[in-house]
C-alpha cells in the first residue's frame, strides 16, 4: 500500500473515530449528537489537531447527507399530504422569511454593514439549517407531529428560496450591470425544465424500473438503484442551478406512493446517517478559529444578536398565525440559527464581488457558531421552560400500584382487549396520559390511572416490576418502541404483549424479543372480508375456511419477511392486476351423505302425518 493511500485511510479512521468517541459522550451528557459532531469536527480540523487541512472538500461530499435526509422526508410526504400543507409552506413560510429578512437586515446595519452587505448577511441567516433542525426533531420524536410538520414545511420553502437569492446576488454583482439580461432568463428556464424533467421521470419511469429490479431479486441492485435515484435527482437539480436537497426531496415525494417505498427507505438509511454525521463533522472543521479570535468582539455580539432577533421574529409570526405560546417559543428557539445554504450564498456573493473575503469569513463563522449553539440553546430552553401543566382534578396518578397485568393505553384497542382479562377476574392495572379519556372511562366503571408509559419511573410506580404481563396498547409507534425497550431491559419477568402499527413494526418488535405482537387492524380486516363473502352469498363454512387461509398466508409471508425483509413475501398476496399471482383459493366441499329422493319424500310425509 502506498504512503498516500495509507494517509487517506488514516483520515477516514480519524473521522470515524472522532464520531464514535465524542458523539456517544455528548448524548450521555444530554447535549445531543449534533453538538457532539460539531465538537469532534473542530477537534480534528485545521484549527484543532490539524488532521484535516481542507474541510471544504469534505463538506461538499458531506452535503449528500442532507440530500439523503430530504429524500427520506420526501418518502413520507405523499402528494396529497404535501398539498394539505400548502398554507404552511407558502403562507407561514413567506410570512416568516419576509419578517426575518427585514429585521435581520436592520440588525446587520446596526453593526456597521452597508445595506447591500447587510441584506446578504440577513438572507444567509434566514436560511435555517435543515440538517440541524431535522436531526433535533427526529431525536425528540416530533418529526411527524403537527408542530413538526409546520417546521418541515417552512424548511422546504427556505430550500426553494436559495434559487431566487442566488439570482439576486448575480444582479447585485457590480460586474454584472447591464450585461446579458437574457442569460438570466435562460437560467430560469433551465431550472424550470429540470423540475419538469424530474417530475416526468419520477411519474412514469421510477416505479416500472423498481418493479423490474425487484423481479430480478438482486438486493444489492435495488440498493444501487435507490442511490442512483437520490444522487441523480440531486445532480439534475444542481445542473439546473437549483438546490440538490430540493431535487432529492421531489424524488422522494414522487416515490412516496410506490409499493417499494419502505424497501427504498431501508436501503438509503445507513448511507443517510453516516453522511449526515459527516456533514456535521465538516461544519465543525470549517469554523475558522483565527477569524473568530481576530474579530471576537464583533462575532461575540453579532451571533446572539442575530439569533435573538430571528427567534423573536419567528415567535411573533407563529403567534399571529395561530400557534400557542409554547409552540411559538419552541419554534423560535429551534430555528434561530443560520444554515448550510448560507455557505453557498456567501461564497456566491464573494465570487461576484458583492462582499469581500474578510466579511465572508466573519459571516461564515457567525452561521457556524449559531448552528453549534442551537443544541445548547434547546437544552437550556427545556430546563427553563416547564412542561405545560395539565389539570388533573379528579384523576389519580399512578403511584405504588400492583397488578397481575399492566395495561398501558386505554383507547379503543386497550378497552376491547382488557375485556377478556376482566371477564376472568384478572387483577388489571390501567394507565394512560389522556386526562379526558380517564375521566370518561370512570363514567363506564373503569379505574384508569394517569401516567406516561414511556417513563421508567411511571412504569415502576404502576407495578411493572411485579406484573406477570405488560400489555402495550398505545397507538403511537415511537411510544410503543420506547416502552418495549424499557420493559425488556428493566422488567424481564413480565410477558410483553404489544399492539403493532404495521408489518414493518411487527417485524421490529419480533426482533426486539416481545412475547406477542399483533397488528392493530389485521384481525378486524380479516373478519370484515369474511363478512363481505357472507353478504355475497358464500356459505359460512366456506367463508371461515377462506379467513383461515388468509391468516395462514399472512403468517407464511411474515416468516419470509423476517428472513428477507419487507416485501419478501409479496408473491403470497392475491392481487387484482394482470401478471403472476397465487391460484385462487377453493375451499374443499363439505362432506354430505347421498340421500334417496323417495326416502326423503317418505320421511317428509311421515313428519307431516305426525304433525297432524
Amino acid at each position: 500500500m502506498s504512503a498516500e493511500s495509507s494517509t487517506e485511510l488514516v483520515k477516514v479512521v480519524a473521522l470515524l473515530g472522532a464520531a464514535v468517541v465524542v458523539v456517544p459522550l455528548f448524548r450521555r451528557l444530554g447535549l445531543g449528537s449534533v453538538l457532539g459532531y460539531f465538537v469532534a469536527g473542530l477537534a480534528i480540523g485545521p484549527f484543532g489537531f490539524g488532521w484535516f487541512s481542507d474541510p471544504q472538500s469534505i463538506l461538499h461530499v458531506a452535503e449528500l447527507g442532507v440530500v439523503m435526509f430530504l429524500f427520506v422526508i420526501g418518502l413520507e410526504m405523499r402528494p396529497s399530504h404535501l398539498w394539505s400543507l400548502r398554507k404552511e409552506i407558502f403562507g407561514l413560510g413567506t410570512a416568516q422569511i419576509v419578517t426575518c429578512a427585514a429585521v435581520l437586515t436592520g440588525v446587520a446595519m446596526l453593526f456597521g454593514y452597508r445595506p447591500q452587505i447587510a441584506f446578504i448577511a440577513a438572507a444567509g441567516f434566514v436560511l435555517t439549517s435543515t440538517a440541524v433542525v431535522m436531526q433535533l426533531l427526529a431525536e425528540r420524536g416530533d418529526l411527524t407531529l403537527p408542530s413538526g410538520q409546520k417546521i418541515v414545511s417552512i424548511l422546504l420553502f427556505e430550500d426553494l428560496l436559495i434559487v431566487p437569492l442566488l439570482a439576486l446576488v448575480a444582479w447585485m454583482a457590480p460586474t454584472q450591470a447591464g450585461v446579458h439580461e437574457g442569460s438570466r432568463w435562460v437560467g430560469v428556464a433551465i431550472g424550470a425544465g429540470a423540475i419538469v424533467g424530474l417530475v416526468v421521470v419520477g411519474r412514469y419511469l421510477l416505479n416500472p424500473l423498481f418493479r423490474i429490479l425487484a423481479e430480478a431479486k438482486a438486493r444489492e441492485v435495488m440498493t444501487a438503484a435507490a442511490l442512483l435515484v437520490v444522487l441523480g435527482s440531486a445532480l439534475l437539480m444542481q445542473l439546473g442551478g437549483l438546490s440538490m436537497a430540493m431535487g432529492a426531496f421531489l424524488a422522494g415525494v414522487l416515490l412516496s406512493e410506490s409499493t417499494f417505498r419502505h424497501q427504498i427507505e431501508a436501503d438509503i438509511e445507513p448511507f443517510r446517517g453516516i453522511l449526515l454525521g459527516l456533514f456535521f463533522l465538516s461544519v465543525g472543521m470549517a469554523l475558522d478559529l483565527s477569524v473568530v479570535v481576530a474579530n471576537w468582539k464583533l462575532i461575540a455580539l453579532l451571533v446572539p444578536a442575530m439569533m435573538a432577533a430571528k427567534a423573536l421574529c419567528i415567535y411573533a409570526v407563529a403567534r399571529v398565525m395561530g400557534s400557542d405560546h409554547r409552540q411559538a417559543l419552541d419554534r423560535g428557539v429551534l430555528m434561530a440559527q443560520g444554515g448550510e445554504f448560507a455557505f453557498v450564498l456567501f461564497a456566491a456573493a464573494a465570487s461576484a464581488g458583492v462582499i469581500d473575503a474578510p466579511i465572508n469569513a466573519n459571516l461564515t463563522a457567525v452561521v457556524v457558531l449559531s448552528m453549534a449553539l442551537t443544541p445548547l440553546c434547546m437544552l437550556v430552553y427545556r430546563h427553563l421552560v416547564k412542561e405545560a401543566e395539565v389539570s388533573t382534578d379528579g384523576v389519580e396518578a399512578a403511584d405504588g400500584l400492583s397488578g397481575a397485568v399492566l395495561v398501558i393505553g386505554f383507547g379503543r384497542f386497550g378497552q376491547v382487549s382488557s375485556q377478556s382479562l376482566l371477564a376472568r377476574d384478572v387483577d388489571v392495572t390501567i394507565i394512560d396520559n389522556d386526562i379526558e379519556m380517564i375521566r370518561s372511562a370512570a363514567d363506564f366503571g373503569f379505574k384508569v390511572y394517569y401516567g406516561d408509559g414511556t417513563r421508567l419511573d411511571v412504569l415502576r410506580a404502576s407495578g411493572a416490576e411485579t406484573a406477570a404481563a405488560i400489555a402495550v396498547c398505545v397507538d403511537d409507534r415511537g411510544a410503543a418502541d420506547r416502552i418495549v425497550e424499557l420493559a425488556m431491559h428493566e422488567f424481564p419477568q413480565a410477558k410483553l404483549l404489544v399492539r403493532s402499527y404495521d408489518r414493518e413494526h411487527s417485524l421490529s418488535l419480533i426482533h426486539a424479543g416481545v412475547d406477542f405482537q399483533i397488528r392493530e387492524t389485521f384481525e378486524s380486516a380479516v373478519e370484515f372480508g369474511r363478512a363481505a363473502l357472507l353478504q355475497l352469498g358464500v356459505e359460512e363454512f366456506e367463508a371461515d375456511l377462506v379467513a383461515q387461509e388468509i391468516r395462514r398466508r399472512d403468517a407464511e409471508r411474515f416468516e419470509l419477511e423476517m428472513a428477507g425483509g419487507v416485501g419478501a413475501g409479496v408473491g403470497l398476496l392475491y392481487g387484482n392486476t394482470a401478471g403472476p399471482k397465487p391460484t385462487p383459493f377453493t375451499p374443499p366441499r363439505r362432506e354430505s351423505r347421498t340421500l334417496n329422493p323417495d326416502a326423503v319424500a317418505g320421511a317428509g310425509q311421515e313428519e307431516g302425518d305426525a304433525a297432524r
